[in-house]
């Protein structure tokens, strides 16, 4: 029987499209594709994730990278795409309804330092994160997701039976990770009636 429900963030509840947040800040196409490869290059994020590196560090990067002309709008992608991140179809209501049943709700999340201090100031992500009974977030504790530590952390924090926990996450790595320490994982493919099934 499961009791416990833990949810990936980005691309299961919401939606991390890099082109969208930058187009917010540089509407020429040529330009939002080149802000954009920059700005949300894997070379910073997963450091972030991580909390290995600084939001300055990676603004700097950001500039020794791109035209002098592109640092306002590129910044101010990088500054506010927490703002940016519209809600995935379907899931929030599977959200509400496990809550409604009185099962219990997390979220685990590779996710910055940043995202973790400033994610109240976005009104529709404090209300979504109100939902659910913990959250952990990667970079102030210095682990990522697919390493058993997370989990194990997720799992001792808030006193969970591994047998009775399922995970749902867009990324097989990270399934991969969960099933390692005895959790069930639902690989997430943006198909929620397919999500609901595997979960009856």
């Amino acid at each position: 029987m499961v009791e416990n429900y833990i949810f990936d963030f980005g691309m299961v509840l919401v939606r991390f499209d890099t082109e969208y947040m930058t187009k917010q800040y540089i509407k020429d196409t040529a330009d939002c594709a080149l802000a954009k490869e920059v700005v949300f290059d894997r070379l910073y994020w997963d450091r972030l994730d991580a909390g290995t590196i600084t939001d300055s560090a990676v603004k700097e990067g950001i500039k020794s990278r791109l035209p002098q002309r592109l640092w306002d709008g590129a910044l101010k992608a990088y500054d506010n795409w927490y703002f940016n991140l519209p809600f995935i179809d379907g899931t929030v209501d599977l959200v509400k309804q496990i809550k409604a049943s009185g099962k219990k709700l997390y979220v685990l999340s590779n996710i910055s330092k940043g995202f973790a201090e400033n994610y109240k100031k976005v009104p529709a992500l404090e209300e979504l994160f109100s939902l659910f009974d913990g959250l952990v977030f990667s970079a102030p504790l210095g682990m990522v997701k697919p390493d058993a530590e997370i989990f194990e952390y997720l799992l001792n924090k808030y006193k969970l039976d591994r047998t009775g926990t399922v995970f749902i996450d867009d990324s097989e790595k990270n399934i991969n990770g969960a099933r390692a320490v005895g959790i069930k994982g639902v690989l997430f493919d943006g198909d929620i009636q397919k999500l609901r099934n595997e979960l009856k």
